[in-house]
C-alpha cells in the first residue's frame, strides 16, 4: 500500500469535506475489504499522521471511519491524550466531528499546501 497514494485520497476527501469508510478507501486503492488489508491500511494511516504532525498539518486518519457508525476504529483512539471518553456514542461523535472539521478547514483554506495544489 503506497502511503503517498493513501495521503492523496485523504487530502482529496478533506478538501471535499467528507469522510470515507475503510471499505471505500480500500476500494479506491484497488483492494477488496479484508482484515489483513484493513490492518495494513491502519499501519499506513498511523505513518501518515506521524508525518503530518512533523509538518504541522492536522491528522488525516480521522477521515477514515467505520460504515456502521461513522467513527474511526479502535486503533485511532488508542494512546490519544486529548480525549478520555468512550470510543463510541454521542460524545465520541462530537469529538470526531470537531477533529474532522479542523482537518477540513485546513485543507480547504488558503494555506501553503492548499495553495500549491490549487496552482496545478
Amino acid at each position: 500500500m503506497d502511503p503517498d497514494e493513501v495521503r492523496a485520497h485523504l487530502i482529496a476527501a478533506a478538501r471535499a469535506g467528507v469522510a470515507v469508510t475503510y471499505s471505500e478507501m480500500l476500494a479506491h486503492l484497488g483492494f477488496a475489504f479484508s482484515r489483513p488489508k484493513m490492518r495494513a491500511l491502519c499501519a499506513v494511516l498511523t505513518r501518515i499522521d506521524e508525518e503530518a504532525e512533523v509538518r504541522g498539518e492536522p491528522e488525516l486518519a480521522v477521515l477514515v471511519v467505520r460504515q456502521s457508525d461513522g467513527l474511526p476504529g479502535q486503533g485511532w483512539w488508542v494512546g490519544r491524550s486529548d480525549y478520555r471518553g468512550q470510543w463510541e456514542g454521542p460524545e465520541a461523535k462530537r469529538f470526531i466531528a470537531r477533529v474532522q472539521a479542523e482537518t477540513f478547514a485546513y485543507w480547504q483554506s488558503d494555506n501553503g499546501t492548499g495553495e500549491a495544489e490549487t496552482a496545478r
